[in-house]
């Protein structure tokens, strides 16, 4: 399955109900799960970003549809990747 990553950023909203971000974790990763979609790892950062998520997708609408959902609900803001996994950037670059 292909590999995303999400930069997210508290909004406003979010930032208000911080306390609350763990239980909101739980239940985001029962929603994308609904859609197909792994999150495989989160971390918490600091600086430019609050959180980093790695999840796999069983397609990019998947997770479009995830993130949308996510989105929706006021609390972060994402910019999402496509990451290749080294086997992945290999066979890429074999090609080339």
């Amino acid at each position: 399955m292909p590999t995303y990553i999400s930069l997210c950023r508290w909004t406003q909203q979010g930032a208000q109900r911080v306390k609350e971000s763990p239980a909101r974790l739980d239940t985001e990763r029962k929603v994308f799960q609904s859609e197909g979609v792994k999150i495989k790892e989160f971390f918490m950062t600091m600086g430019m970003y609050d959180s980093i998520v790695v999840m796999e997708a069983s397609s990019d609408e998947a997770l479009a549809r995830a993130t949308l959902k996510l989105i929706s609900l006021g609390y972060v803001t994402t910019q999402t990747m496509r990451a290749f996994t080294e086997e992945e950037y290999r066979k890429v670059m074999s090609a080339l």
